[in-house]
C-alpha cells in the first residue's frame, strides 16, 4: 500500500468524524477535506480544484437558476389556496394532498425550495383545522425525497452520480431513465406513509405554539431610574448585558419606541427598557439598585401593534448566511432592525443568552420586527416565515417564460438533443436574457452552500481513484461477496450507503461509493448501471435523523419533532424500502 493511499484514507477518515460530529458546516468541511488533500500532496492542486469545474458542479449551478426563475415568477403560490381548501377537508385529505403536490414539484425544482414553500401553507392547515404539525411536516420532507429520485434533475445527488459515470466514459443517465424504478418505490413510501403514518406519527396538538407562550413568560419591562450605574453607558457594558446577560429588545425613550438597537447604544435615564429575562435572572434583577422591574408584558401588546412590530416565527432554511453565526457576531437587532424572542434548536428551547447562540439550519426563531424587514430577510433567503402565509400574486410575465423554458430544459435533455449541462446552461441564460431573472436574483438563485460541498467532496473520489483506493475497496469487496449472487450484493451495498447517509452528508457518500462501485462492477463483469441507481436512491432516501437530508432538519423544529420521532417513523421506511429497492432496481436495471 502505497504513502499516497495510506494518507487518503486518512483524510477520508477525518473527513468522515467531522461530518458525523458537525463541528464545521458540511460546506466548510468538504472545503478542509480538499485543502488537505492538496497541502498532503495527494492531489495537485489542479486536480484538488477541479471540482469546481465538473460537469456535476456546474450543471447543478445552472439547475438552481432554472428552479429558481419558475420559483420565483410564483406560479407555484398561484396553488396554494386550492391546496388550503382541498387539505383542509380532513387530515388524511391533507396527507395525501401535501404529499403528492410536493413529490412532483420536487421531482424538477430543488426539493428544499419546495418544503420551504410548503412549510406555511400546511402550518397555515394545521392551525385552522387542528391538525397537528407533527402529523403533516415529516411526510411532506420524506415525500419531497421520493419526489427527487424520479428525475436526472431532482436531487445534486442524481446529477452528481450521473456526471461521475460519465467522466469514467460511462453512457450519463437519461432525464427519465430510473423514474420506473423511483414511481415505484415511491408507491411503496406512500403507502407506508398514508396507511401506517397516522398511527406512528407524535400526536402533539397543543405545542404548536409552545416557542411563543414560552417565550411570552420571559418577557419584561425595566424603568432606567435616577442613580443607575447603566445610564450614559452603552448597552454592550452595562450590568444588564455584563452581569446579567439580558437581551434588548426595545427602549421607550420621550414617548418614542426604538428598535434599532447596537451594542453602542446609550442608556439614559427614564428608558423603558423591553427585555427577554429568565424568571431566576429576575430575582436578582429585584435587588439590583436604578431598575424597576414593571411587570410582565404579553408580547401581542397594543403598543408593539401601533407601532407596525409584531411577533413572527420563521426558521433558517438551508444555505442560509445566518446558520453558524450567533446574534451577536451577526449584529441581528442593528443590521436587521428586529430583536429575537427565543429560539428552538434540535428540540430545545433556548430563552437565555441568546445573543451567544450558535445559530443552525432548521433552528427556529422568535422575531419580533416590521413586516417590511421580515420580507427583506426572505427575499435573501435568510428566513422562511412560519407564522403566517400571505399567498403571492402569480407574475404571468415571468411565469409563462420561465415554465417555458423549464420544460424546454428538460426536453432537451430528455430527447436526446443535447447534454444536461449544456440544456441547463442555455436555460440559465435565457432567464436572464428574458427579464425572468434579474442578474442578482440568478446569482441569488445559486445555493453556494451546495456548490460548494460539492466540489469538496469531489476531491475525495478523485483522491480514490487516483491513489487506486477506489480499486481496493471493490477488490476487498468482490473478495468478501464474490460467492453471492449480484443482487445480494447491490442490496448489501444500498444497505451500506443509507446507513452512510445518515451519518454523514449524502454528497460526501455518493462521492466515495461511486468509482468504489464502478471499480466492482468492471471487476465482476456485470452492468453498473443498477449499482449505480442504488447509490443514488440510498443516498437520497433517507428517513432515519433529522440530520441526515436538509428537509429533514426544515421541518424538524416547525414540527416540534424530537429525535426518537424520526427513529421511529423513519426507520421501518428506510428499511422498508431498502428490501423493495433490492427488487425492484434490478428488475429495471438487469445485471
Amino acid at each position: 500500500m502505497s504513502i499516497d493511499l495510506i494518507i487518503t484514507f486518512c483524510i477520508i477518515g477525518v473527513g468522515v468524524f467531522l461530518f458525523v460530529k458537525d463541528y464545521f458546516s458540511i460546506d466548510t468541511t468538504s472545503i478542509l477535506i480538499m485543502a488537505m488533500f492538496i497541502v498532503a500532496g495527494v492531489l495537485n492542486p489542479e486536480e484538488g480544484f477541479s471540482g469546481f469545474n465538473h460537469p456535476a458542479t456546474l450543471t447543478l449551478g445552472c439547475i438552481f437558476v432554472v428552479s429558481g426563475g419558475v420559483f420565483n415568477s410564483g406560479i407555484l403560490d398561484g396553488l396554494s389556496h386550492r391546496i388550503i381548501k382541498l387539505a383542509k377537508i380532513h387530515y388524511l385529505i391533507a396527507l395525501v394532498v401535501f404529499c403528492l403536490i410536493t413529490a412532483m414539484f420536487s421531482a424538477f425544482i430543488n426539493d428544499t425550495a419546495v418544503v420551504a414553500l410548503m412549510l406555511p401553507i400546511a402550518l397555515t392547515v394545521c392551525r385552522e383545522t387542528n391538525i397537528s404539525p407533527a402529523k403533516l411536516l415529516m411526510p411532506i420532507s420524506f415525500a419531497a425525497l421520493f419526489g427527487g429520485t424520479c428525475t436526472l434533475i431532482g436531487t445534486s445527488t442524481n446529477i452528481l452520480v450521473s456526471s461521475y459515470a460519465e467522466k469514467y466514459g460511462l453512457e450519463e443517465f437519461g432525464m427519465f431513465e430510473f423514474s420506473g424504478a423511483a414511481i415505484c418505490l415511491l408507491v411503496v413510501g406512500f403507502a407506508y406513509m398514508f396507511i401506517i403514518g397516522p398511527f406512528l406519527l407524535p400526536k402533539r396538538k397543543d405545542e404548536d405554539n409552545e416557542l411563543t407562550k414560552k417565550a411570552e413568560q420571559y418577557i419584561t419591562e425595566l424603568t432606567v431610574e435616577e442613580g443607575c450605574a447603566d445610564i450614559n453607558k452603552p448597552i454592550i457594558k452595562s450590568k444588564l448585558v455584563i452581569d446579567f446577560n439580558v437581551n434588548i429588545l426595545s427602549i421607550m425613550r420621550e414617548g418614542s419606541l426604538r428598535y434599532d438597537l447596537g451594542p453602542e447604544t446609550i442608556l439614559l435615564k427614564d428608558d423603558v427598557l423591553k427585555v427577554v429575562v429568565p424568571p431566576q435572572t429576575l430575582h436578582r434583577l429585584l435587588d439590583i439598585k436604578g431598575y424597576k422591574v414593571r411587570g410582565s408584558k404579553r408580547i401581542k401588546n397594543p403598543e408593539v401593534k401601533s407601532d407596525n412590530y409584531n411577533v413572527y416565527e420563521v426558521i433558517i432554511p438551508f444555505g442560509s448566511s445566518l446558520a453558524e453565526g450567533s446574534l451577536k457576531s451577526l449584529r441581528f437587532n442593528r443590521r436587521y432592525n428586529m430583536s429575537v424572542l427565543a429560539i428552538r434548536q434540535r428540540g430545545e428551547i433556548i430563552l437565555d443568552k441568546l445573543s451567544s447562540v450558535k445559530l443552525m439550519e432548521g433552528d427556529m426563531l422568535l422575531v419580533l420586527g416590521q413586516k417590511e424587514e421580515i420580507k427583506n430577510l426572505e427575499s435573501k433567503k435568510l428566513v422562511v416565515t412560519l407564522s403566517e402565509y400571505q399567498k403571492k400574486k402569480t407574475n404571468f410575465r415571468k411565469a409563462i417564460p420561465a415554465v417555458l423554458i423549464g420544460i424546454g430544459v428538460v426536453l432537451a435533455a430528455s430527447l436526446n438533443l443535447t447534454s444536461i449541462l449544456i440544456s441547463a446552461m442555455v436555460g440559465a441564460l435565457l432567464m436572464v436574457l428574458t427579464g425572468t431573472l434579474k442578474p442578482i436574483e440568478a446569482y441569488n438563485a445559486v445555493e453556494w452552500k451546495v456548490i460548494f460541498m460539492m466540489a469538496g467532496v469531489l476531491s475525495m473520489g478523485t483522491a480514490l481513484e487516483k491513489t487506486g483506493g477506489a480499486k481496493l475497496i471493490a477488490d476487498f469487496i468482490q473478495s468478501t461477496l464474490g460467492q453471492y449472487d449480484p443482487h445480494i450484493t447491490l442490496s448489501l451495498l444500498y444497505l451500506v450507503t443509507f446507513i452512510s447517509t445518515n451519518l454523514i452528508s449524502s454528497k460526501a457518500t455518493a462521492a466515495l461509493l461511486t468509482p468504489v462501485v464502478i471499480s466492482l462492477s468492471s471487476i465482476m463483469e456485470i452492468s453498473e448501471r443498477p449499482f449505480l441507481v442504488a447509490v443514488m436512491f440510498a443516498c437520497s432516501l433517507t428517513f432515519m435523523t433529522p440530520m441526515s437530508y436538509p428537509t429533514n432538519t426544515m421541518v424538524y423544529a416547525p414540527g416540534n419533532y424530537k429525535f426518537n420521532d424520526f427513529l421511529k417513523f423513519g426507520t421501518p421506511l428506510n428499511l422498508i424500502i431498502w428490501l423493495a429497492a433490492s427488487f425492484i432496481i434490478p428488475y429495471f436495471f438487469p445485471f
